[in-house]
């Protein structure tokens, strides 16, 4: 099943970058600053490296510092590697970390709009980082880890790369109560940041098992149907009915790989009408939260 779900994470994620969405899209960008990122900051970068997947802006609460390493797990068309690398300036790193092709391919040719040149990209999973042990001073993610299928080796991963006091902060995906069997057992439920999320008092206990100490995962109270924003981006999905109360939720216009599954231009039909169709019946609030999550590696 494991390789079920990384497939079809591959291949949504696939489709949302080759799809041509950017700041560029009033939609795009209004979802990103409905989940914490300033006009200044998207202007900084290629629009093109924010596609509306965000859940949060960690790069805001990573306490970024001139010359530190940091790791961006799933980085997309390289939104957070982007903002990180400017602040850990060019005696610092910023490393992101995909396993889609496409995205990578998309990163890599943002980096060389932005002229930065202290970024590099890896083709790796989350589970796997290719990165040494004790290596990184900051370790973020945004709306990613909800999706992979073996979260603890996620954590231990995360707890060898990070230098003794190195720290976590991620934007993410995680329930307030669990999910209708209809929307935990479905695959596209899972591809859309749902099935896969774990409870948020699950998430600290894994932090804590995998040796993290002062461990926080804090709901930000964002309304996660902020992605609706970017419904009118998309054609693949009708607009909201009297019939379809719920239908105006972030996943009732499916079509990304991730939380903001509205903005991609390229879907699968038969399995974008599934997942609008169970998601029009559930209202996302009620079950999922998006949470800041902070963790230190003890000295």
């Amino acid at each position: 099943m494991s390789d079920t779900i990384t497939e079809a994470v591959k291949s949504k994620y696939g489709s949302v970058a080759t799809s041509g969405l950017s700041t560029d899209h009033q939609g795009v960008k209004a979802v990103a600053e409905a989940f914490g990122y300033t006009p200044d900051e998207l202007a900084s970068i290629p629009a093109e490296a924010n596609m509306g997947l965000s859940c949060g802006n960690p790069t805001a609460t990573a306490n970024l510092r001139p010359g530190e390493t940091v790791v961006d797990l799933g980085c997309g068309g390289g939104l957070d590697v982007f903002l990180a690398a400017r602040k850990v300036g060019p005696t610092g790193q910023a490393i992101g970390i995909d396993m889609t092709p496409e995205m990578l391919d998309l990163a890599r040719r943002n980096a060389e709009k932005a002229g930065l040149a202290n970024v590099e990209f890896h083709w790796a999973t989350i589970d796997r980082l290719p990165l040494p042990d004790s290596s990184v001073d900051c370790v973020i993610s945004n709306c990613v880890i909800n999706l992979a299928p073996d979260k603890p080796a996620v954590f231990r991963e995360i707890a060898r790369v990070l230098r003794p006091g190195g720290r976590l902060a991620v934007s993410d995906i995680a329930l307030k109560r669990d999910l209708p069997p209809e929307l935990g057992n479905d695959l596209m439920a899972y591809v859309g940041c749902i099935a896969g999320a774990i409870p948020i008092e699950d998430y600290r206990q894994g932090l804590i098992e995998a040796g993290f100490a002062h461990v926080e995962v804090i709901d930000s109270g964002a309304d996660l149907n902020a992605y609706a924003k970017v419904e009118n981006q998309a054609v693949c999905c009708p607009p909201p009915t009297a019939a379809s109360p719920s239908s105006s939720s972030p996943l009732a216009v499916v079509d990304s790989g991730c939380c903001a599954v509205g903005p991609a231009a390229v879907v699968d039909e038969a399995l974008h009408s599934r997942l609008a169709e169970l998601l029009r019946r559930y209202d996302v609030n009620d079950y999922a939260a998006s949470v800041k999550v902070f963790a230190v590696k003890p000295r």
